[in-house]
C-alpha cells in the first residue's frame, strides 16, 4: 500500500522560508513522478509542483515560480518543496501526491492524474 506523509509546514512571516518533506512508502519511489498541491480554505485544491521520476523534468504554477523549488531524493524516497519569499496568499495546506502508474517523463499538473495523496501539513504565513 502507497503512503505518503508530508512533514515540515508551519507558521512564518511573509518573505520567510519554509522546507517541506513527503516520505514515501510502499512501492519504488524512484519509477513515478511527483507533485505538491495546495488548498487553502473555501478554494479548490491547486497545483503547486511537479517533477518527474528521475528529476529531470520540473513544472510550477505560475505564482510559484522563482519562489518555489521542487526536488527530489531517491534512495531516501523523499521528495521536497523549498518555499522562499512566502506570500500570506500561499497560507494554504500542502499535499504531496503520487500516480498509480508510471506515466513518461513529463509529470502531470492536473490532481485527477493523482491516485495517493498524503493527510497534508499547514503552512500559514502572516502579513
Amino acid at each position: 500500500q502507497v503512503r505518503l506523509v508530508e512533514s515540515g509546514g508551519g507558521l512564518v512571516q511573509a518573505g520567510g522560508s519554509l522546507r517541506l518533506s513527503c516520505i514515501a512508502s510502499g512501492r519504488t519511489f524512484s519509477s513515478y513522478n511527483m507533485g505538491w498541491f495546495r488548498q487553502a480554505p473555501g478554494k479548490e485544491r491547486e497545483f503547486v509542483a511537479a517533477i518527474s521520476w528521475h528529476s529531470a523534468t520540473t513544472s510550477y504554477t505560475n505564482s510559484v515560480k522563482g519562489r518555489f523549488t521542487i526536488s527530489r531524493d531517491n534512495a531516501k524516497n523523499t521528495m521536497y518543496l523549498q518555499m522562499n519569499s512566502l506570500k500570506p496568499e500561499d497560507t494554504a495546506i500542502y499535499y504531496c501526491a503520487a500516480p498509480k502508474f508510471a506515466a513518461g517523463d513529463v509529470p502531470s499538473s492536473r490532481h485527477y492524474d493523482y491516485d495517493y495523496w498524503g493527510q497534508g501539513t499547514q503552512v500559514t504565513v502572516s502579513s
